[in-house]
């Protein structure tokens, strides 16, 4: 059973930031692709960044810049670094493997003004 855990977020000021972990376990970390998404309450959960297996990564427009994702496979981990955060950055977000149902409970952000 797959089993996602993340982590690492809060309440910061704009411009501020965080970096989010996510751990997973019960699945072959190495050759999948990771990604994060976000969430708030009544919309959809949106795609925020990926990293394929090679490294290879994908941001969407308003995160590029500020944002870096990252996976250290030996610890089954994948890091968000955000920077320069905005209010509008706020929301639960959760990481996922590419091509598998499974979330975590996600974490929640809060940038304040």
């Amino acid at each position: 059973q797959v089993q996602l855990v993340e982590s690492g977020g809060g309440l910061v000021q704009a411009g501020g930031s965080l970096t989010l972990s996510c751990v997973a376990s019960g699945t072959i970390f190495t050759n999948v692709g990771l990604a994060w998404y976000r969430q708030n309450p009544g919309k959809q959960r949106d795609l925020v960044a990926l990293i394929r297996s090679d490294g290879d990564t994908h941001y969407i427009d308003s995160v590029k810049g500020r944002f870096i994702i990252s996976r250290e496979n030996s610890k089954n981990t994948v890091h968000l670094q955000m920077n320069n955060l905005k209010p509008e950055d706020s929301a639960t977000y959760y990481c996922s493997i590419i091509g598998l149902p499974d979330w975590g409970q996600g974490t929640q952000v809060t940038v304040s003004a």
